[in-house]
């Protein structure tokens, strides 16, 4: 069993800041990469930022320059750091881990249940 606990979410007023945290725990033998998504009412859903085991991110593009992803490997721990928040923002957020389970065995996507997060004035 794999498990993504997310947690940070809230209501906050345009251009300020909020941080999400995913813990990953469970049976795990290697967590390839981990990411934030994003669903906004009547939208898809959409990827925020992701970052592998090696470092390596990702950001959409309309995150770049206000929201930093990274990942504490020793604690399988991802923070999203979301500054100068925009209304436009506005959306349950939710964690995924790119993971295998042993050695050797098929990659599968775990997903958290997701933390709204709220912009607005």
């Amino acid at each position: 069993q794999v498990q993504l606990v997310e947690s940070g979410g809230g209501l906050v007023q345009p251009g300020g800041s909020l941080r999400l945290s995913c813990a990953v725990s469970g049976s795990i033998f290697s967590i390839i990469a981990t990411g934030w998504y994003r669903r906004a009412p009547g939208k898809e859903r959409e990827l925020v930022a992701s970052i592998t085991n090696g470092g390596t991110t990702t950001y959409a593009d309309s995150v770049k320059g206000r929201f930093t992803i990274s990942r504490d490997n020793a604690k399988n721990t991802v923070v999203l750091q979301m500054n100068s928040l925009k209304p436009e923002d506005t959306a349950v957020y939710y964690c995924k881990a790119k993971a295998q389970l042993r050695a050797g065995s098929l990659v599968y996507d775990y997903w958290g249940q997701g933390t709204q997060v709220t912009v607005s004035s």
